[in-house]
């Protein structure tokens, strides 16, 4: 644990890359996880994603597009009347079901529902 910690240190005081800071920075936005855990089910279309996930389309547009640039969420646009575009991880995207695997076993093991409360 010291190394992660003595890392993001390094990073924000010297300027140098470290992967872990780098991946850390990426993931933790807002709604991107979501994001990826919708998409390791299988393609999905933007109303379909916007609805499983539960953000508004503006910020799934955002993530959505940060993710593609980023090489992690392939964009498909059918010339259908009206069009239609679906989402599929890339082989980089896919090679995040261990990250989400591993946050799903962490929970299953410490988390208990009464310590996590959905607004109604």
């Amino acid at each position: 644990m010291k190394y992660i910690i003595d890392s993001v240190v390094l990073m924000k005081q010297a300027q140098q890359f470290c992967p872990v800071y780098a991946s850390i920075d990426i993931l933790q936005e807002k709604w991107v996880l979501h994001i990826i855990r919708q998409l390791l089910k299988g393609s999905s279309g933007f109303n379909e994603m916007s609805r499983a996930v539960g953000v508004n389309s503006v910020t799934l547009s955002n993530r959505l597009a940060r993710l593609e640039e980023l090489g992690l969420v392939s964009r498909r646009v059918e010339s259908t009347i009206p069009p239609k575009t679906s989402y599929t991880l890339t082989a980089a995207g896919l090679e995040l079901e261990g990250v989400i695997s591993a946050v799903e076993s962490w929970g299953r093991k410490y988390i208990r529902e009464d310590m996590f409360c959905v607004p109604a």
